[in-house]
């Protein structure tokens, strides 16, 4: 798979974004809307009822700047997974989802945790790591503007703010650091020149023997022989204007 087939547009690269982004916003609203408060859902650590957190926990937030602070990574890191990685883009959602709430579910303090949090750290562990593992260089490029805009967000998976729920993002960043190097995605074959080949040799190049020694453009090059190669002459008749004569 060449890359000018690997990275191109879909229309996927903006429709799953943007609906994650309704969805989040759609529930928030309902809460406030219809004064409910949606938290019991999230995850609730080593209880049986505290198990649906891993699916809706996601969806859930506890405030219009918990959600504002989460929207604009989650849309940005969800559309380069599906644009850089769109083979595995499923799994990596889905099995990240379900790892990383599980993770939060044994580790985390006995209270609520909600938000998509979790997820951005999981996008961006795993957006980092493979690009690294991959060694591509527009995915190498990719996870350092990943680690450039969000390597702040380090931080927030040691216990620093209490308020914070940093065993979902500690469990996101693992879940995807483990993706990165249990999936396999296709990478595209990077177009290879022929001065790039091994056995590569100048004096066959046709382009380069177009060149004397200092490196002048020769546009006739002599032949094989040494010899110039004579000019080549065409000759075009003029029939007389007037008819019945012959030509000159």
């Amino acid at each position: 798979m060449t890359e000018e087939h690997y990275f191109r547009y879909t229309p996927a690269v903006v429709f799953w974004p943007m609906l994650a982004v309704l969805l989040v916003w759609t529930v928030f609203f309902i809460e406030v809307r219809y004064q409910v408060n949606l938290n019991t859902h999230g995850i609730y650590p080593r209880t049986l009822s505290g198990l649906q957190g891993i699916v809706f926990s996601p969806f859930i937030h506890g405030s219009i700047e918990h959600l504002y602070n989460n929207t604009l990574p989650l849309a940005i890191l969800l559309a380069a997974l599906i644009f850089f990685y769109r083979g595995i883009s499923i799994r990596v959602l889905v099995l990240g989802v379900l790892i990383s709430g599980t993770l939060t579910w044994l580790i985390g303090r006995p209270s609520y945790h909600i938000g998509a949090s979790g997820i951005i750290y999981l996008l961006a562990s795993f957006i980092f790591f493979k690009g690294i593992i991959a060694r591509h260089y527009r995915l190498v490029a990719l996870s350092l503007i990943v680690v450039f805009i969000y390597g702040g967000l380090l931080w927030y998976i040691f216990p620093v703010l209490d308020e914070i729920s940093w065993e979902g993002h500690l469990g996101g960043f693992l879940t995807g650091l483990l993706l990165a190097f249990t999936l396999k995605a296709q990478v595209p074959v990077v177009r290879k020149y022929a001065w790039e080949s091994e056995d590569y040799r100048e004096e066959d190049d046709e382009f380069l023997r177009h060149f004397d020694e200092e490196g002048n453009f020769i546009e006739h090059r002599p032949d094989d022989s040494g010899a110039e190669a004579p000019p080549k002459i065409t000759y075009h008749y003029r029939r007389n204007s007037r008819a019945g004569e012959d030509p000159e």
